[in-house]
């Protein structure tokens, strides 16, 4: 059954474990207007500690992905409130990115189709991104006479080498998916009609795993990047010792079945989380 959020613009499922969300405005192109932006959030409040859902993947109604922010609705409209009226779309869109960033549950962008500009916001905030080879990528906004803002600049800097970063930043070409794979920007291309099936395919897996050691993981891969290595170092032993004061007894749980049982090898594959000696 699909439920929509309140003001329809975000639409989603979830089955199986996993929540199914989608941009839904595909006759903009999901482009993000503060209507949807408020929308996500409230979505995303919903899913984020539901014990049905144990991964999200974002993806598009239609033809696109998200071609970027509303530039009627998100740039002129709030404009029209002067400072107050543009920070607070500001907030609302980067407040979700936000969010996602660092949400409860893995994340996975499913890029069917197009994703420009603003899109490169919630594209980096999911830990792993799938895309159709036929997507399209661009940073669009040198074109129409701004920088990619929003996060943008950012984003293609961290997946990016410098130089591709600078080409992709300044020429506003766009690029497809089998590229934006070879660059960085997502982990895998593949034809549109295996796009759902491969990133189902990751999202069981992900199932399978620790959930806390997952939320640990993937929130030590985004905060090691920026300190040195002592720095990196001693918060990795305090998130360890943090994630075993909520789950100390899962640790235990797959020494036991590695050493004990010999049932599995952590190299192969994941302990049974739903076992206990």
């Amino acid at each position: 059954m699909t439920n929509t959020s309140s003001n329809g613009t975000v639409a989603y499922d979830v089955e199986n474990g996993i929540a199914w969300v989608r941009f839904n405005r595909p006759d903009k192109r999901n482009a993000m207007s503060p209507t949807l932006n408020r929308d996500m959030m409230e979505v995303l409040d919903l899913l984020e500690h539901d014990e049905n859902v144990g991964v999200l993947v974002l993806g598009g109604e239609g033809p696109a992905w998200t071609a970027g922010m509303d530039l009627k609705e998100y740039f002129r409209e709030t404009e029209v409130d002067g400072l107050r009226g543009t920070r607070k779309a500001q907030r609302e869109s980067y407040g979700w990115w936000r969010r996602l960033r660092w949400y409860q549950k893995p994340t996975i962008a499913m890029v069917n189709g197009w994703c420009f500009g603003g899109g490169y916001g919630p594209l980096f905030a999911c830990d792993l991104a799938f895309a159709a080879e036929e997507a399209k990528f661009g940073l669009s906004e040198i074109n129409w006479g701004i920088l990619p803002g929003g996060g943008a600049t950012k984003v293609a800097t961290e997946l990016l080498p410098f130089r591709k970063a600078m080409y992709h930043a300044m020429m506003g070409e766009n690029i497809d998916g089998k590229t934006a794979a070879d660059w960085g920007l997502v982990n895998e291309a593949l034809p549109l009609a295996s796009l759902k099936d491969r990133v189902t395919e990751v999202a069981k897996v992900l199932l399978a795993k620790n959930p806390v050691a997952l939320k640990a993981t993937k929130d030590a891969v985004r905060r090691v990047g920026v300190l040195s290595y002592d720095d990196a170092e001693d918060y990795l032993i305090r998130a360890q010792e943090a994630a075993n004061s909520y789950d100390n007894e899962g640790r235990k749980e797959g020494i036991r079945q590695f050493i004990d049982e010999k049932s599995y090898k952590p190299g192969l594959g994941a302990y049974d989380k739903d076992k206990r000696g």
